[in-house]
């Protein structure tokens, strides 16, 4: 969906790369001195830093092009990272403008992802750590495997295409225009009548090129150059595309090198638009295809075979955030295609944006070396309460032992044909090391992969019920799956959940007593004031923290409000009462939450749960009985070990003695002596897949703007505006970002309300402005995330600032 406000975003977006691409490698103006500190960055290079503008230019000018990886590179100075860095064209150089002076007496500057700087490679191995002495142990039941298997090969024989439009065939607004190719290999039930339901594939960020003779791999120019081919990561899914293929599914799995090549210079969003516009480009040829219309070969490939009514994507790293990219600019559509599921895997989340309505599982491996912090944790959080009545059930998957390449065979080393790496670097780690006993081998994992992916689409589109238990957090296994542990929690459409207490903001109705502390908390590093909630993740990186780290393009939106409840002997409880109209849980299945260690806890750490009828009865549970919950993850120093909320799950059937038509209240108490847990999601739930239904919110957009910087503190005027005017207000987190040594705007975040039956509100950016002479207008992304009651439609903008100062 275009409109005049994104023909102009898009231009000044373009102007604005043009001259920072321009610009930002220059040296330093003429008056500055020579650096104040500069150095040798190893293997990485040499470094500089450099006045510039009332800052500090600091600069690393590598010895080799930057791996090409899907988390976004950072610079770091004495180990601590300044923040997203810009990257040259060829992959050499990366330059953060800071207003830190402490970057001035630096002694070392060296590339940082996910806001650490990765440790050598084979260090000293450590001893992972066990569960602390006298830790609860589960005694529950092992849960039993699915009656279905979802890798199982079905009824129908495979054939293999491909189609191939060109490396240059589509022109990409979210590249500013560079062009990609439409590419895609082709998986079909041979014999299967009628219009077959379609699933599309898309890969995530990895080298576009390589050369056979020298095995060297490029990334900084589409189409490949002379002596150099194509690398194909979208042929790397054939394991969950067959057995898709032999169930009845249609499998399309596009190719995105050209976007890889030129996202991270030249795009707002790291490619995000421009790996949505691939997709729905895609699913247009298809379209017309189906109609008999087109490309003679998609035609002879897809006639009369496709319902477009009844579509699932699957996206891997960068190509999971592109495939919640493009499921909204489909819902944004007057005629939009029916996507019903959606599967983001090992996926980037840069600026949190939610997909309401629409069947979800994410997919994250406890062992990703390259988006290290699982930020995709967040499509699940932000998305939980996004829209009053969700249709759409949602989960979150963590795969033990699994890497964040392993899943795409042209990215795993030994079966791919261009080069490929482990992700996972430090060789020699307990946990995640290649020859750690928990680690997955390759095989295992692309076995998980295949079983999980599989399974979802067959669950939701083709609605084998039996596959629940693999996505509900009941703890289902399957043995396609091998020995791999998955942790699984999930969210149940809101018409078969009753939800008791969210945590997500501080309630009168829940009572504290004894000795006990309940504090609803969100985010870390208190990077969000405004939300007035103190941070969660007081001892743990931005790596460890999957449901509070720091977003690229949203780092101080707040994020996962939580309930954080410590106790200092068993008496400290919390109590929360169910309103008179929902007292009879009757038909639901069984009591759910989420709960989660805090990291400062020692020793044994468990709950109690005591629910209560009217008449006085009650049924206590511990949830070391029920749920591992409470035991810590493995690891022995950033990204490990992780901190994330895992499911406890009681059927209602085991609360014996009370009546599930007069439960008056829930108690949580201490079960060990002391301890301090996060808490989140407490539901009475009775979990089903749901439907899609996308369409019916609108879309929230914010406008760009031009102001003069002024003399002093000042305001600029901006605009978010609705595709239609809801029933309900609409709130949105805008960010906006402070670059540049000397930035008149801060990084800060606040949420903006459009009331209910309006198209669009104001709100206001404060710019401090000066009365020094500046050569060139200062530009500010300001990015809208988290909506609730309405999804993200054009999510970036600019908010240009002209100096009016005379020279």
């Amino acid at each position: 969906m275009h409109s005049p406000v994104r023909a102009w975003t898009k231009a000044l977006a373009a102007a604005v790369t043009a001259v920072t691409l321009s610009t930002s490698l220059l040296p330093g103006p003429a008056h500055a001195g020579p650096p104040v500190s500069a150095g040798s960055a190893g293997d990485d290079g040499t470094w500089t830093v450099e006045p510039v503008g009332g800052g500090h230019r600091v600069t690393l000018r590598l010895n080799k092009p930057l791996p090409v990886r899907d988390a976004v590179p950072e610079l770091a100075a004495d180990g601590r990272s300044l923040g997203p860095a810009e990257e040259s064209p060829d992959g050499m150089t990366l330059t953060v403008v800071t207003p830190d002076p402490a970057v001035a007496t630096a002694s070392s500057v060296d590339v940082a992802w996910n806001g650490e700087v990765p440790r050598v490679t084979g260090s000293a191995v450590g001893r992972a750590v066990p569960s602390p002495a006298g830790s609860p142990t589960r005694t529950h039941g092992k849960p039993a495997p699915v009656p279905v298997d979802p890798a199982a090969p079905g009824p129908y024989a495979v054939s293999h295409d491909e189609y191939d439009l060109g490396d240059t065939a589509i022109t990409l607004e979210g590249l500013g225009g560079r062009q990609a190719e439409i590419r895609a290999k082709v998986y079909l039930p041979e014999g299967a009548p009628g219009r077959r339901p379609l699933v599309v594939f898309l890969h995530g960020r990895h080298s576009a090129c390589y050369n056979p003779a020298t095995r060297a791999t490029s990334n900084t120019q589409w189409p490949c150059p002379a002596g150099q081919q194509p690398i194909a990561s979208y042929q790397g899914y054939d394991g969950p595309a067959d057995v898709l293929a032999s169930q009845g599914y249609a499998v399309v799995s596009v190719s995105a090198n050209g976007v890889n090549a030129a996202d991270n210079p030249y795009s707002e969003d790291r490619g995000a638009l421009a790996r949505g516009e691939v997709v729905m480009r895609h699913l247009d040829l298809l379209a017309d295809a189906a109609k008999g219309v087109g490309d003679a070969k998609l035609v002879s490939l897809f006639e009369d075979r496709l319902d477009m009514s009844d579509v699932g994507l699957m996206g891997h790293s960068r190509g999971g955030e592109g495939v919640v990219k493009a499921a909204l600019m489909n819902a944004g559509r007057a005629k939009p295609y029916g996507i019903r599921a959606v599967l983001p895997l090992a996926p980037t989340d840069f600026a949190r944006a939610t997909l309401p309505g629409t069947p979800m599982a994410v997919i994250l491996p406890y062992c990703d070396g390259d988006v290290s912090n699982q930020q995709g944790q967040h499509f699940y959080d932000d998305s939980r309460y996004a829209v009053d009545g969700d249709p759409a059930f949602r989960a979150s998957l963590m795969v033990m032992g699994a890497d964040h390449n392993f899943f795409n065979t042209e990215w795993t080393p030994g079966v791919a044909h261009a080069p490929a790496s482990d992700d996972w670097s430090n060789r020699n780690d307990p946990v995640c090391g290649g020859s750690a006993p928990s680690r997955l081998t390759a095989a295992e994992q692309y076995a998980v992969g295949t079983a999980y992916i599989a399974g979802f689409f067959r669950l939701v589109q083709g609605g084998e019920q039996g596959l629940l238990p693999l996505f509900d957090g009941s703890g289902g296994t399957t043995p396609s799956a091998g020995r791999a542990v998955v942790h699984t929690v999930a969210q149940a459409p809101a018409a078969g959940r009753l939800d008791v207490a969210a945590f997500t903001s501080p309630s009168p109705s829940t009572q504290v007593s004894g000795a006990a502390t309940a504090v609803v908390c969100a985010g870390m590093l208190d990077r969000s004031p405004q939300s007035g909630l103190p941070s969660c993740a007081s001892a743990l990186t931005t790596s460890q923290a999957p449901s509070w780290t720091p977003a690229t393009y949203a780092g101080n939106v707040a994020s996962t409000p939580v309930l954080r409840f410590s106790w200092s002997d068993p008496t400290g409880a919390v109590t929360v009462p169910l309103d008179k109209p929902d007292q009879n849980v009757s038909r639901y299945d069984a009591l759910t939450f989420r709960a989660a260690r805090d990291e400062t806890a020692t020793g044994e750490v468990d709950l109690a749960v005591e629910v209560v009828d009217k008449r006085g009865a009650s049924h206590t549970f511990k949830v070391s009985e029920v749920s591992d919950a409470l035991t810590p993850f493995p690891g022995t120093a950033s990204p490990l070990p992780k901190t994330w909320l895992r499911t406890v799950r009681v059927p209602l059937s085991a609360f014996t003695g009370v009546k599930p038509q007069q439960i008056s209240e829930i108690r949580i108490s201490g079960a060990s002596q002391k301890g301090a847990v996060y808490l989140a999601d407490l539901a009475f739930t009775t979990m089903t897949a749901g439907e899609a239904r996308t369409d019916r919110l609108p879309q929230v957009s914010v406008e760009g703007t031009t102001v003069d910087e002024g003399d002093g503190p000042g305001t600029a005027l901006m605009t978010v505006r609705l595709s239609e005017k809801s029933r309900t207000p609409v709130t949105v987190q805008i960010q906006t970002i402070a670059t540049g040594a000397t930035p008149v705007v801060a990084s800060a975040a606040q949420e903006v309300v459009i009331p209910a039956r309006s198209l669009e509100t104001s709100f206001q950016v404060p710019v401090n402005g000066d009365t020094a002479v500046a050569s060139a207008p200062q530009s500010y992304q300001v990015v809208a995330s988290v909506p609730v009651n309405a999804t993200i439609g054009g999510g970036f903008t600019r908010l240009l600032v002209t100096d009016d100062d005379m020279s």
